[in-house]
């Protein structure tokens, strides 16, 4: 089965709105993409839902494509994304990233954030287990200064947040 996707850009506010009156009027699945962060507040990790993309809405139709002029009817569309032949469905990695964000509900996987003396573990490569303290932490390059055993003494290093998790997981 043919799926059709759409990307709306909306006023401020309005994705919530958009989505309904789409799904109402055109029987379609929407969805304004959300990310999930990690962050710590008041001294506990907390995950917090932010817009991925704000003020914009992906339609996916499967019977058949929506008309231009019915998506431009939609109160709070500004414009429909369109490509340089002016057509209005998705395509190439435009396509395959509302794809994706339907695959995953809309939903992109929570930021990993680390603090100082925070216990983790490595969980890849030659030091796979190995349970360590962060010594500092490079949020812009997203690597973590630890500690780790060698020879009888302990070596410091970097390393990236993709190879360890927290401890206490």
């Amino acid at each position: 089965m043919d799926v059709y996707t759409y990307c709306l850009f909306c006023e401020t506010a309005k994705c919530g709105y958009v989505a309904k009156s789409c799904e109402q009027v055109f029987g379609c699945r929407t969805i304004y993409p959300k990310q999930i962060q990690h962050t710590w507040s008041k001294g506990k990790m907390v995950d917090l839902e932010h817009d991925l993309l704000p003020g914009y809405v992906f339609l996916y139709a499967e019977e058949q494509p929506l008309s231009r002029m019915l998506l431009h009817s939609v109160e709070g569309v500004i414009r429909i994304l369109q490509d340089q032949d002016r057509r209005c469905e998705l395509s190439g990695s435009d396509e395959q990233f509302a794809l994706m964000l339907l695959s995953r509900d809309g939903v992109i996987g929570k930021t990993k954030v680390y603090r100082e003396g925070q216990q983790i573990r490595i969980c890849e490569g030659a030091y796979k287990g190995v349970e360590t303290r962060i010594l500092r932490v490079n949020h812009r390059n997203m690597r973590m200064q630890i500690e780790i055993p060698f020879a009888n003494q302990t070596i410091k290093t970097w390393v990236e947040y993709e190879l360890v998790e927290d401890a206490d997981e």
